[in-house]
């Protein structure tokens, strides 16, 4: 049965037993990296009873959806093997759905920790209104559902109309489309390659949407900075605060950078077939297209030490009668999520 394969030829997949094979391991690896980093961030949040926090619960919902991504890539590594053409259509169509929550929750994470530090910096920590309560409770609730809205179309044409073929590799390269493919000798190939046109441009458009969301949310953070920073009073009071939100801002974004343009370029690159560059890129996102959680777990972990050296720091600093003003233990305190002051959480 001749199977023709919309995206990449599967005659060149069959070329590269050798990079799918390394591929395989490095995914193991990578995956379950992942796991435990997510797992860390969801197991912090639970147990410390922070899941409320609006400095944690943004970033908790992240780590659900890194932590489900990651066991979807962990179990494509399981089921790399020849006749399972069905099941790998399947993994990587629930794949792009954790794959487009996760950019969605990124942002949303990225707005919550721009939200959260405005109230700081305004000192209304306990004044969120009910507009914003509800806007925040509809952003996360949309987060899942909308992946869930756009995969399904995928799911239910592709499995009703055949749409995969002699094409396991894509158990293991989150290549978007990759898994798509038409019998030619039963109907016409139109539908499929129209699915896979779908699959690509909703990848595509929510990457970009997201990104250009994440950059209209730092430069609105780079202009409340140097607001602020025009009032030295009101700068020495929250630097921990600024501090914190400045390296939060910059690592989260820049980790969901590095992991997913590697996916975004190998989907383009396919696009010309197999060739060295898409080998290199293949191994690339073997690295990368899973590890959020995995550095999102080293970056939370890194900034929390960060708040409890500064916590210290300015409690020694009163305690010693340095100008620092007293009040600020109030704020360091805050900061605090496991025993501290929370605020009421919109999210």
């Amino acid at each position: 049965m001749d199977y023709h394969i919309m995206w990449v030829n599967m005659t060149e997949i069959d070329e590269l037993p050798g990079v799918y094979s390394n591929v395989k391991w490095i995914q193991v690896v990578t995956s379950m990296l992942s796991i435990v980093g997510s797992g860390s961030i969801i197991g912090y949040a639970v147990f410390q009873n922070a899941v409320k926090s609006p400095e944690v619960r943004p970033l908790f919902y992240l780590s659900v959806s890194d932590l489900l991504l990651a066991f979807c890539w962990l179990l494509g590594a399981v089921l790399y093997k020849p006749y399972t053409h069905m099941q790998c259509f399947n993994l990587q169509a629930v794949g792009q759905m954790f794959y487009l929550s996760t950019f969605l929750y990124t942002i949303n994470y990225v707005w919550q920790t721009f939200s959260n530090f405005r109230r700081r910096i305004s000192n209304d920590l306990n004044q969120i209104s009910e507009k914003e309560f509800c806007l925040g409770r509809i952003a996360t609730i949309l987060c899942s559902v909308i992946p869930v809205l756009f995969i399904s179309p995928v799911l239910y044409y592709g499995n009703t109309k055949e749409c995969y073929g002699n094409n396991s590799y894509s158990c293991l390269v989150l290549n978007i489309g990759s898994q798509i493919t038409t019998d030619l000798q039963l109907y016409s190939p139109g539908g499929c390659a129209a699915l896979r046109l779908y699959s690509t441009i909703v990848f595509m458009i929510t990457f970009c949407l997201s990104t250009i969301g994440i950059l209209v949310i730092l430069g609105c953070t780079y202009r409340l900075f140097r607001k602020n920073q025009k009032d030295s009073r009101s700068l020495q009071d929250h630097l921990v605060v600024i501090t914190v939100t400045k390296h939060s801002l910059l690592l989260f974004p820049s980790i969901f950078l590095i992991c997913c343009l590697p996916v975004v370029t190998l989907a383009l690159v396919s696009v010309k077939g197999i060739n060295n560059c898409y080998q290199v890129w293949c191994y690339i996102q073997a690295f990368t297209a899973v590890s959020q959680g995995f550095f999102n777990s080293l970056a939370y972990g890194w900034t929390q030490q960060m708040i409890h050296c500064l916590k210290q720091k300015g409690c020694r600093d009163v305690d010693t009668q340095t100008p620092l003003l007293r009040s600020q233990k109030n704020l360091y305190a805050s900061m605090q999520t496991s025993d501290g002051p929370r605020s009421v959480s919109a999210f």
